[in-house]
């Protein structure tokens, strides 16, 4: 199957730089570039990609408000953004994921980790790194409700063992660093995701990351 990626940066250099080394994919196919958000909505809505590889701040229109219009309720396609962010983490990166991002993705990662971030987006899956999802959440977690004592009614519907799940989804663990945890089956684990998912009405993992400190069910540092 071939994906189609849409580029958005407001750095023609950049934009080339990435096409440069999707074009050398034979399931990969640039089909339009944007250099602010706005374009990026237009286009998307010409051009039905499959994803959406998004920086963040661009004039006009930010990524954050344009991955908010382009995977919002009012969509007009399947689209899924894969946000770029800097190497010290952009605090926007936060608000992407709350506004519907699939995942990020740093903008000096190696060229084969950007052609698998796509695929794996593509396939409908989320683009959470482990290695920097909890340092990104607990640097700008200043900018997420703190939570009240109480947990949401939502949270409360979770059964025992999928809250521990959660809370190790919001740690960046994947999905077999969370079965060699609770010394159960990756395949027991993927349950559990899906159930967690199911019943607080959340698309992805990325926004389970996000809601389990929105809730408080997760704190910052702990």
């Amino acid at each position: 199957m071939t994906v189609r990626v849409l580029l958005v940066d407001d750095q023609p250099l950049l934009r080339t730089g990435f096409r440069m080394i999707l074009e050398a994919e034979g399931d990969l196919v640039v089909v339009g570039e944007a250099g602010d958000g706005r374009q990026a909505v237009d286009q998307v809505r010409a051009l039905q990609p499959d994803v959406v590889l998004m920086d963040i701040r661009m004039p006009r229109m930010d990524g954050v408000e344009a991955t908010r219009q382009i995977t919002g309720p009012e969509r007009d396609g399947p689209a899924k953004v894969l946000v770029l962010t800097t190497f010290d983490l952009d605090e926007y990166v936060v608000e992407a994921l709350r506004a519907g991002a699939s995942g990020f993705l740093l903008k000096d990662a190696p060229a084969q980790e950007l052609v698998q971030a796509i695929r794996v987006v593509a396939a409908g899956d989320a683009m959470l790194a482990p290695s920097v999802t909890r340092r990104l959440l607990d640097k700008y977690a200043g900018i997420l409700p703190t939570g009240t004592d109480e947990l949401p009614q939502s949270v409360r519907s979770l059964t025992e063992r999928e809250v521990e799940v959660l809370r190790l989804v919001a740690k960046g663990l994947s999905n077999a660093e969370i079965a060699a945890e609770l010394f159960v089956s990756e395949t027991t684990v993927k349950t559990h995701v899906g159930h967690v998912l199911t019943k607080l009405g959340l698309r992805d993992r990325v926004q389970a990351a996000v809601y389990a400190y929105e809730s408080g069910l997760v704190r910052p540092g702990a």
